[in-house]
């Protein structure tokens, strides 16, 4: 069983879809994004919702790869800014010095301004 942040690195997408998650993870907020894409629920902890995130990314790649009709990539798109996102949430976590729970504090050290 591999951990959340090797099959991270392990993960090879198309550079368009790359890029575009790339740059969208710059205004990625969790509070906003996450409940959007992963629906109506309490907020799960950073690894499970990269868990939850990777599955629902294996499925869409595996549509796109089929051609399926019902493919979106815009929602594709979504879900990699989300998945980009809540890696370095959860890199900023990890390298934490300080066991404070509050979410400001991780942001500010990462230097990511706050969410709306």
């Amino acid at each position: 069983m591999q951990d959340v942040f090797t099959r991270l690195t392990l993960l090879r997408r198309p550079r368009i879809l790359a890029r575009a998650a790339r740059l969208g993870a710059r205004n990625y907020c969790r509070r906003r994004d996450l409940r959007r894409i992963l629906g109506y629920g309490g907020m799960p902890r950073p690894a499970a919702a990269v868990m939850r995130l990777l599955e629902l990314e294996e499925g869409m790649n595996a549509a796109r790869r089929a051609g399926e009709a019902g493919y979106s990539i815009i929602r594709h798109v979504d879900v990699l800014i989300a998945l980009a996102g809540e890696a370095v949430y959860l890199g900023a976590r990890a390298n934490a010095k300080t066991a404070a729970p509050a979410d400001r504090r991780f942001a500010a050290a990462a230097g990511v301004p706050p969410c709306p």
